[in-house]
């Protein structure tokens, strides 16, 4: 008899990971104004403020043809 360790391949998850590679960090200064209305926005489609900036410029990145298309 075997143990599940014995003679098997190393394990791998059988479901693919959806989390991103590695995410850069950034340091983005708004007018609090701005931020504020990002914020509501961002509440409105139950998303963070960090989400809500990534999907505007993931948008505007396509819109312009310019985001990879193996990002996210």
């Amino acid at each position: 008899m075997t143990t599940p360790s014995e003679g098997s391949e190393p394990s791998e998850d059988p479901a693919p990971s959806r989390r991103p590679r590695q995410r850069k960090q950034v340091l983005l200064r708004l007018d609090p104004q701005v931020y504020e209305a990002l914020a509501r926005w961002a509440g409105d489609e139950l998303r963070s403020a960090n989400a809500q900036i990534e999907f505007l410029l993931r948008r505007a990145l396509a819109e312009a043809g310019r985001l990879p298309g193996d990002t996210g």
